[in-house]
C-alpha cells in the first residue's frame, strides 16, 4: 500500500512552535473565558499564526497584528506546525 505524504495532523501547543514557524490553530483548550477572548484577538480555530519569538512570552503573528501571550495562555492553544520560514 502506497501512501504519499499525508498532512501532518499533529497538534501541539503554541509555546512549542518553533520562531519563525507558520501554524494554524486547531483547538483552544482552555475554559469558556479565555476561549472567547482568544477568538476576540483573533486567534480562534483554523487562524493561521506565525510564532514571532519567545519561550516566557510569546510574540506572535495573525492578520498582520503582532500579540503577546503568556506562557501559560500560548500552552492552551493547540496548533498544528503549516511552514517554516
Amino acid at each position: 500500500m502506497s501512501m504519499s505524504h499525508p498532512p501532518s495532523t499533529t497538534r501541539i501547543p503554541l509555546c512549542q512552535l518553533p520562531a519563525g514557524a507558520l501554524g494554524r490553530v486547531c483547538e483552544l483548550a482552555g475554559d469558556a473565558a479565555f476561549c472567547q477572548r482568544v477568538r476576540e484577538m483573533g486567534l480562534g480555530e483554523s487562524a493561521f499564526i506565525t510564532k514571532v519569538s519567545g519561550t516566557t512570552t510569546i510574540l506572535c503573528q495573525v492578520d498582520g497584528n503582532r500579540i503577546g501571550l503568556s506562557h501559560g495562555a500560548a500552552k492552551q492553544i493547540l496548533v498544528e506546525q503549516i511552514a517554516r520560514r
